[in-house]
C-alpha cells in the first residue's frame, strides 16, 4: 500500500511540476483543431510582424519533447474551445521546442530555465507576463489577461 501511494505522489509531483528531469521523446502536436492554434514559424521576428500587422501580442509555449507538463497542457488546456477563442483573438500564438534549431536562442534569449515556460511578448519582444511550470485554465486566463493589461501601460 505505501509503495501504491508513493507512486501516485510521484506521478502528481511530475504531473503539477516543471519539468527538468529525463528526456524521453515524444512528438506534440502543434495543430489542433479546437482551442489555441499556433502559428509555424522559424523565427520569432516573423512572427513578431505578425502580430503587429493584427495589432495582438504574442503568445510564446516554450516546450521540451520530454516534458510530461508540456503534454498535459497540449492535451488538456490548449485545445480548450473557450482558451482557444480568446488566444486566437488576442495573440499570435507560437510554440517553441527549446532544445532544438533556433528554439535554443530564444529559450537563451528569454531566460528558459523549465518547460513549459510560457512567455507573452509586445512588438518589440518585450515580455508582458511570463510563468514556468504546467499552467492550467484559470491561471492561464488570468496571465493572458495580465499580459493584455501590462501592454496597455
Amino acid at each position: 500500500m505505501k509503495q501504491l501511494i508513493s507512486s501516485f505522489l510521484l506521478f502528481s509531483l511530475l504531473l503539477f511540476s516543471q519539468c527538468g528531469g529525463s528526456k524521453k521523446a515524444t512528438k506534440v502536436s502543434t495543430h489542433l483543431k479546437h482551442g489555441v492554434t499556433f502559428i509555424q514559424s522559424k523565427t520569432l521576428s516573423n512572427v513578431i510582424n505578425i502580430a503587429e500587422k493584427e495589432g495582438k501580442l504574442v503568445f510564446i509555449d516554450f516546450y521540451a519533447t520530454w516534458c510530461v507538463p508540456c503534454k498535459m497542457m497540449d492535451k488538456d488546456v490548449f485545445p480548450d474551445k473557450d482558451i482557444g477563442l480568446f488566444f486566437n483573438e488576442n495573440f499570435i500564438n507560437y510554440k517553441v521546442d527549446g532544445e532544438k534549431g533556433n528554439g535554443q536562442n530564444l529559450a537563451a534569449l528569454y531566460d528558459v530555465k523549465a518547460y513549459p515556460t510560457l512567455v507573452w511578448v509586445d512588438k518589440r519582444g518585450r515580455v508582458m507576463a511570463r510563468t514556468e511550470g504546467g499552467t492550467y485554465h484559470t491561471e492561464l486566463m488570468k496571465l493572458a489577461e495580465s499580459a493584455l493589461k501590462n501592454a496597455e501601460m
